[in-house]
């Protein structure tokens, strides 16, 4: 295909499945320069399989300085680069932050080559609202820092989306229980694309005892998603959603005022909006 030169190419790969693998990123793989791999024993088996001889070279989170201008040296040369991680979208809580804001600092263009994504394969079938989410990646593994972010997410009403290690799982999934309350709604998705792949919506306090149940459930790659909180219905405003309402209001009308308050501060947009015409 003949690639055009100095391109940083963004290369989604397979989460499990290798015929997920998309034509484009196929072809950009086999005549790129050279592919930075998070892993190249690990990306390795994904080159054979789809017949790629690009060189490999690691970069992961531990790399230096001096890999990542060794790569950008690459790029300014004129060549063409391919970053990858070892499954899914790079980026998505793995490596190549750095690279890729030094490279377009340096007026690289750097191009996505979209496919696999964890995270989104997970939130497209767990059945939880879609419409507004955040990602959070991995939680703190020590206890109490944990339960702190946990904390600071309790009253936040978008759907929330964590990856999680299979040897943290029950404790994260107990934490969510206590933290969020054992009947809020949550959806453990492992080993997605996978042979063994599983998809379970329940209770967290539920969730926690199906997983507890089968130490099956405790191995392999996990996503977890959980409900978010319901937006509060009070007729009085706290004192950070006034806050928030007196700033919308010194620049909006009531009505989109009350609207941008509301995802803000989970509080209604009624109540936000009738709140707005008491202070007039």
């Amino acid at each position: 295909m003949g690639l055009d030169q100095a391109l940083l190419y963004i290369v989604a790969t397979p989460i499990g499945n290798l015929a997920d693998m998309v034509p484009r990123a196929i072809e950009v793989l086999q005549c790129a320069d050279l592919v930075a791999a998070e892993d190249t024993r690990h990306s390795q088996r994904l080159f054979s399989h789809f017949d790629i001889d690009t060189p490999l070279m690691a970069y992961h989170d531990h790399s230096d300085d001096v890999r990542t201008e060794q790569i950008l040296q690459r790029l300014q040369q004129g060549q063409t680069v391919a970053l990858i991680s070892d499954a899914g979208t790079p980026l998505i809580s793995d490596p190549g932050y750095r690279l890729v804001r030094e490279a377009r600092a340096r007026g690289v263009r750097v191009i996505p080559v979209p496919g696999a994504c964890a995270f989104v394969a997970a939130l497209s079938a767990a059945g939880l609202p879609s419409d507004r989410f955040s990602f959070e990646g991995f939680l703190p593994a020590k206890a109490g820092a944990r339960e702190k972010s946990l904390q600071a997410l309790e009253s936040d009403t978008r759907t929330l989306i964590f990856y999680e290690a299979p040897h943290r799982v029950l404790d994260t999934l107990e934490a969510m229980a206590q933290v969020f309350g054992g009947e809020r709604e949550a959806v453990i998705a492992r080993e997605l694309t996978k042979a063994f792949e599983t998809i379970h919506l329940a209770p967290l306090a539920e969730l926690a005892e199906w997983v507890r149940a089968d130490g099956n459930q405790q191995r392999g790659e996990i996503v977890l998603l959980v409900r978010g909180a319901e937006r509060r219905q009070d007729a009085t405003l706290d004192a950070e959603a006034q806050r928030v309402m007196k700033l919308l209001l010194a620049e909006l009308p009531p009505k989109r005022a009350a609207a941008l308050a509301a995802d803000i501060t989970g509080v209604n947009k009624k109540t936000l909006y009738n709140w707005s015409l008491e202070q007039k």
